[in-house]
């Protein structure tokens, strides 16, 4: 396979990743021919996988302008995968320019795109680094020099929590978050549930086809989500289906348990 020249020749392009197989589900073109087939095979296994990372962008989209709309200018977007189009400094950049960005995602080419979009923009940054890892994302020299923690602040954690596992201690990474937070700021929250219609072919398959990422999937039930929002309250309506959460029309949160995704936004008061 031939590397294009914007891949970094430390990453293997031979492996699948799933913040590229992610972009591939929006649309994206900063993918390889290995993160495609793999995306495929999710797709066959999983016809409705694109509109799902759609329906799981979107509730970023509505939970930053809600943000926005509060107030918040700083935020912090962990996991934030491939640069597309509806970024978080996009949005609320073009509410407020002065509002202030930091991206954390492990994937160097997530990493490096989103250094070339970022290029001149002084109220955002991106760095690599990885969830499991809180107090150096929270010691970055980025995100001490950019964030201010004694305001409120946002932090993102969208569609990343199914490849944490118990095993690496989720909750304690959110109390390490949290811990840092001023009071006023806001926690959201994604990931699929298996509280969903998809049947157990489908997502043994899916759990199949993510066995080729360093990523695999770990599905949690609502009540599961709903507890990683300990010490934060939660903003109405709660731990729903994705397009269920403040959605731009009734309409657009039909069939919503088709997203496979549950999300919410907690407030931290005090």
């Amino acid at each position: 396979m031939q590397r294009p020249d914007w891949a970094p020749e430390t990453i293997d392009i031979e492996r699948p990743s799933v913040a590229r197989m992610y972009d591939y589900y929006l649309g994206g073109s900063h993918n390889f021919a290995a993160d495609r087939a793999a995306a495929r095979a999710m797709v066959e296994a999983v016809p409705e996988a694109p509109l799902m990372a759609q329906a799981n962008r979107a509730f970023l989209r509505r939970a930053v302008h809600h943000l926005a709309g509060l107030g918040i200018r700083q935020f912090l977007d962990i996991g934030s995968g491939i640069p597309t189009v509806g970024n978080v400094h996009e949005i609320v950049q073009r509410i407020d320019p002065r509002a202030r960005v930091v991206y954390v995602d492990v994937d160097p080419v997530a990493v490096a795109h989103s250094q070339e979009i970022l290029a001149g923009n002084e109220q955002a940054a991106v760095i690599r680094e990885d969830l499991r890892a809180p107090a150096k994302i929270l010691g970055h020299p980025d995100v001490t020099r950019l964030l201010d923690f004694t305001q409120p602040v946002a932090v993102m954690i969208v569609a990343v929590l199914h490849f944490i596992p118990d095993s690496d201690h989720p909750a304690e990474i959110l109390r390490t978050l949290r811990a840092a937070l001023a009071p006023g700021s806001h926690l959201v929250l994604s990931q699929a549930c298996e509280d969903s219609h998809a049947d157990a072919g489908e997502r043994a398959e899916a759990e199949r086809v993510y066995r080729r990422t360093d990523n695999q999937l770990w599905v949690r039930d609502p009540a599961e989500l709903t507890a990683l929002f300990d010490g934060f309250d939660l903003v109405d309506p709660g731990v729903v289906w994705v397009p269920q959460w403040r959605p731009d029309s009734p309409g657009h949160a039909e069939n919503a348990e088709r997203a496979v995704f549950m999300g919410g936004v907690g407030r931290l008061g005090g």
